[in-house]
């Protein structure tokens, strides 16, 4: 199930990031006393009440600048608020309700969407300053809500109305069988025209299902490989000639149909290669411990020799080498050049990552694993690892008992990690590893 979005919007300076930093519990957001600071928009996961949501921060809104700096940002918290849910507005109680308020609050109607007004800083106690009433002006459903950024006052009352107006049942899970596969990538990468080319190639029964509020499609596939629900991210259904406002949007919309997916098909523009924009991207899917494939679309354009298709994989290996595991498949969406090798490549990585194995012959690898490389040793003492067993799946992970996590080393670890990969496979998904100290009573958490 897709977590709800809930941006926080308003001019420059009115606590929108203070705001941000109180609701996650930690800074995350740059706080600094001028306008501006907030540039590019920030998400954090939330919760509240036991009810989970991914919060949005923004830069601030000033609807008549045209300074290119505060244009950006305009757009940002535009797009923002147009992949939001719910909006939380935030007015100042210093400045008054100025005109700049009043066309925000315009624009803000404009969308339609679910609107919270909190009016920040009032941060003494007593009776509200009578410039609060002003706010009720800008004629939104709700009462204002009073708040306190700094102080926390308030917020109380502005998560139980956030979680209020959410839909935390949106989607409607999938059958069982069926594979979520999430198409992620740069805008202009492919990932509409690869999922279209799937659809026309192999279909036997096609639907297109309402996505998320944002706009995303789901599509369903059911053929001779098996039932799959494309999620597709592509587009944002607005014009604008500020494309790194854009790419940095891509990366939300890549975190939304991450949380949903199984599996996820990493588009890359094989002219363009792998750029930062697309190392975020894959970075989102890795740390969500998602299976991975890493799709080089437009290979059809780019002019060969023999050791070009080396040349590439190097290059891809070095910039996500953070994910060694992800198969690297080349193809032509336009063409249809080798998209026909996704489907049971899916279902490969799908199973890779749904893999279990059992106590006995995970012991019979690690104690194998440590008659070759010793454990480490620091000042005298060793580590002694007492066995290893399979926790969950999705990504397959492991937790192993030892007498000391803190001489069990990051490189010892990484160590363990390959020779599970050596012997059970685990190709295209991540392996994630818990150390259990001798002793320790929690989960590993």
């Amino acid at each position: 199930m897709s977590k709800p979005v809930v941006a926080i919007v308003g001019r420059p300076n009115v606590g929108k990031s203070t705001l941000f930093n109180k609701i996650i519990g930690e800074r995350r957001s740059i706080v600094e006393d001028r306008p501006g600071v907030t540039r590019d928009r920030i998400y954090a996961d939330a919760e509240w009440d036991g009810k989970k949501f991914l919060l949005v921060d923004t830069g601030g809104i000033e609807p008549k600048s045209n300074d290119t700096i505060l244009q950006q940002m305009r757009v940002q918290a535009e797009i923002a608020v147009e992949t939001a849910d719910v909006i939380v507005f935030i007015c100042d109680i210093q400045s008054g309700l100025i005109p700049d308020d009043r066309d925000i609050a315009m624009m803000l109607k404009k969308s339609g969407k679910p609107i919270i007004l909190a009016v920040n800083k009032i941060d003494g106690v007593g009776n509200v300053p009578l410039a609060f009433y002003e706010f009720y002006e800008l004629g939104f459903d709700r009462d204002p809500i009073v708040l306190s950024s700094i102080h926390g006052t308030g917020t109380g009352d502005l998560l139980d109305a956030v979680v209020e107006l959410c839909d935390f049942d949106e989607d409607e899970p999938m059958p069982d069988g069926i594979i979520n596969v999430a198409v992620i990538g740069k805008p202009n990468a492919g990932k509409s025209s690869i999922i279209n080319r799937l659809c026309g190639e192999n279909r036997m029964i096609v639907s297109d299902i309402a996505g998320t509020t944002r706009d995303a499609v789901d599509t369903r596939i059911d053929n001779a490989f098996g039932s799959f629900n494309f999620i597709d991210t592509a587009g944002i259904r607005r014009q604008s000639k500020i494309e790194d406002v854009i790419e940095k949007y891509s990366v939300l919309r890549a975190k939304m149909a991450v949380e949903r997916s199984d599996v996820c098909l990493i588009m890359v523009d094989a002219a363009d290669g792998v750029t930062e924009q697309d190392e975020k991207i894959a970075g989102i899917a890795h740390e969500a411990g998602k299976a991975c494939i890493i799709v080089i679309n437009k290979w059809d354009t780019i002019e060969k020799d023999n050791g070009t298709t080396n040349k590439f994989n190097n290059d891809i290996r070095t910039a996500l080498a953070y994910m060694p595991y992800a198969p690297i498949v080349y193809i032509s969406a336009k063409t249809g050049q080798r998209v026909d090798k996704l489907y049971p490549l899916i279902q490969k990585v799908y199973a890779e990552s749904n893999k279990r194995v059992t106590t006995g012959m995970l012991n019979d690898v690690l104690n194998d694993a440590m008659t070759r490389v010793q454990p480490p040793s620091d000042k005298g003492r060793r580590l002694k690892i007492y066995y290893m067993t399979q926790a969950s799946t999705q990504p397959p992970t492991f937790v192993i008992f030892c007498n000391s996590a803190e001489l069990f080393h990051f490189s010892y670890q990484r160590y363990i990690e390959n020779c599970l990969r050596d012997t059970f496979g685990f190709e295209g998904t991540p392996v994630r590893i818990v150390i259990h100290q001798k002793g320790e009573d929690n989960t590993g958490n």
